[in-house]
């Protein structure tokens, strides 16, 4: 038998020892712990806070494992699940609206391997409970919106420049203008040419009839992606915004495919509250500052939403309000500094003109309007004490800027202090609603103790599936068999651990996957020792057998593993949630059972047998 070549031990062992490493993480599981933060945002926790909770939990006869301030948050450990939604109704209870509590998972990973990068496996919802949203947005009504906007600025602008047409309205996302006499028609057509260049690319595709004087006006592909894009980007903002009020330490907020957002709310089990705050609207108004002399009567005085400015009076009249906004983004005055650029549709636009128009110099402040709850502790028929959540609208002030010129649909807000904080007043504009109308297209919800249960039974597949393929290929290929045993405990290591070291998400068919690799880890290895019997038959001495079935068996192995790899990649393309599960856990198990079947069996035969002298071979 040939020389095993001194690399592939060495690979094998750098491939083994990070699996290894990365997989200890897992021998440390994670403690049921609840993370509590101030509501007020500007707030961190302190000391004070730390010693009413602790005081708290003592007197109610909870036991800790360990409280502590850690990233401006206060986490507390607890030794079950129990005690842990014990904790979270005593301190909402107590404290009610002044904090959030998250329940939540805290590693116990020693710090020398989370330096490493050395974290344990994230459990799926399925696993560790909690409220899935699959939420589809409608791009086709974002869509038409901006196209109906789009007509009616034109509009705005042919009255401006005295362009007369006869004949304006939109015809399947396409703008159809007529106009009266040639020269409006080839102003009009400037017009749209030079609109259409953007530092992106071409925005409109312009289609004109000389004889009939008809422009008709559709935004480019390369627009529509960018329009597309920018709702789902937007509400996808929106809604990472509204969760975080439901107090969920880890929420999963991502975009999945072209137009479809996951929401995944780990810990949470009402979907009814969840809903209702991710389906939540909020809004802006646009009032102009009171004058001193103006009466109590008329003017209302309200908060900055940065607390450190204090408070204004605003005028009880509202100038417009934010579902009159299309657009907000950043840039700078000709001194260079900050500014957010608003665009409003033409009802907007025509109410802000004749609100500013006389009123040069006076300040014109934005209220930034939401939908809250207030919690409150009542008493049910059961004579139990209960939560109640009373809703609430609360404005503040998010920008106070002087009129300069008399605005219209499109304008700007100086004075906003540094770019990034120009940035943040732009999203907050336009966070205000949702860009795009949304439904929920998928929901379910998984308990904490079905989550329990599912690993519980995972794990015994896996030790029962384990179990009965070791005791098989140790009575069926003797020592042949202990060989694949090694090699098939590796491949185990080594799933666990990469699936870690890449933060992959293990969930309940991503378990189905670890089942189903290790039986094609055995398949690899009762290919391989087939072979070698059928060289043994055919007259070859036991040396040259083992060589010859492993390097025969290598195009079988190599083909079936790839094909089955081609099959995953594609699930993992098109599928979602626990397919995408499934798929990657049999990705990574289909690499590393083609590595341990080819090159570890073949490491380990050769330690067992290259350096003996062989009449026979039991197999």
């Amino acid at each position: 038998m040939k020389k095993y070549p001194a690399w592939r031990y060495a690979l094998l062992l750098i491939v083994l020892g990070v699996g290894i490493l990365y997989a200890l993480p897992n021998l440390y599981p994670a403690q049921p712990a609840i993370q509590v933060t101030y509501t007020d945002s500007a707030k961190s926790a302190d000391q004070k806070l730390l010693s009413i909770i602790q005081s708290e939990l003592f007197d109610a006869g909870i036991i800790t494992e360990d409280l502590s301030l850690k990233n401006n948050n206060i986490v507390v450990r607890f030794q079950s699940l129990d005690d842990q939604l014990l904790a979270k109704s005593l301190l909402q209870k107590t404290l009610l609206d002044q904090i959030i509590v998250a329940l939540k998972l805290e590693p116990t990973t020693p710090d020398w391997l989370a330096n490493l990068g050395g974290q344990p496996l994230k459990l799926g919802l399925d696993l560790s409970g909690g409220v899935h949203f699959l939420l589809e947005v409608d791009v086709e009504t974002a869509l038409n919106d901006k196209t109906d906007g789009l007509l009616n600025s034109y509009r705005k602008k042919f009255r401006t420049e005295k362009i007369s047409y006869s004949q304006s309205q939109v015809i399947d996302k396409q703008l159809i203008f007529v106009f009266r006499d040639q020269d409006s028609f080839s102003r009009a057509k400037d017009m749209f040419f030079d609109d259409s260049f953007t530092a992106t690319g071409l925005q409109y595709d312009l289609e004109e009839s000389a004889s009939t004087q008809t422009l008709k006006l559709a935004y480019s592909d390369l627009a529509i992606k960018e329009l597309r894009d920018y709702a789902v980007q937007q509400n996808l903002m929106t809604l990472r915004n509204r969760v975080n009020e439901l107090g969920v330490s880890e929420p999963v907020v991502q975009r999945q495919g072209a137009n479809r957002i996951v929401v995944e709310l780990p810990g949470v089990q009402d979907t009814t509250s969840a809903k209702k705050i991710i389906g939540k609207t909020a809004n802006l108004e646009f009032r102009l500052e009171a004058r001193s002399e103006t009466s109590r009567l008329r003017k209302t005085e309200f908060g900055f939403k940065n607390s450190n400015f204090g408070s204004a009076y605003l005028e009880n009249d509202v100038i417009v309000t934010g579902d009159r906004v299309t657009n907000a983004n950043t840039g700078f005055d000709e001194n260079g500094q900050a500014q957010v650029n608003i665009t409003l549709d033409m009802q907007g636009g025509r109410a802000m003109q004749r609100a500013t128009d006389g009123n040069i110099g006076r300040r014109l402040g934005v209220l930034f309007v939401e939908q809250k709850s207030r919690s409150s502790l009542s008493v049910d028929e059961t004579g139990q004490e209960v939560i109640a959540q009373t809703s609430y609208v609360e404005k503040n002030i998010i920008s106070l800027a002087t009129v300069q010129a008399v605005l219209g649909t499109n304008f700007r807000i100086t004075g906003v202090g540094t770019p990034q904080e120009a940035s943040e007043l732009a999203l907050l504009l336009r966070a205000g609603a949702l860009a795009a109308p949304m439904k929920f297209v998928e929901e379910r919800t998984v308990g904490p103790s079905l989550g329990k249960e599912n690993i519980k039974l995972g794990m015994q597949s896996i030790i029962a599936g384990f179990a009965l393929v070791i005791l098989f290929m140790f009575i069926y290929y003797k020592f042949f068999g202990l060989a694949a045993n090694l090699a098939l405990t590796s491949n185990l290591i080594l799933i666990t651990g990469f699936m870690s070291l890449l933060g992959a998400t293990l969930t309940l068919p991503g378990i189905a996957g670890i089942v189903l690799t290790v039986g094609m880890a055995v398949d690899a290895n009762v290919l391989i020792f087939s072979r070698i019997r059928e060289e043994l038959k055919a007259g070859k001495n036991p040396h040259l057998a083992i060589q010859d079935g492993f390097s025969r068996a290598f195009i079988t192995i190599f083909d079936a593993n790839v094909t089955t790899l081609i099959a995953a990649l594609i699930l993992y393309a098109i599928g979602t949630g626990p397919i995408k599960g499934f798929a990657v856990t049999l990705s990574i198990g289909i690499l590393t059972s083609m590595f341990t079947a080819i090159m570890g069996t073949r490491a380990i035969v050769q330690l067992m047998y290259g350096n003996r002298s062989l009449r026979e071979l039991k197999i």
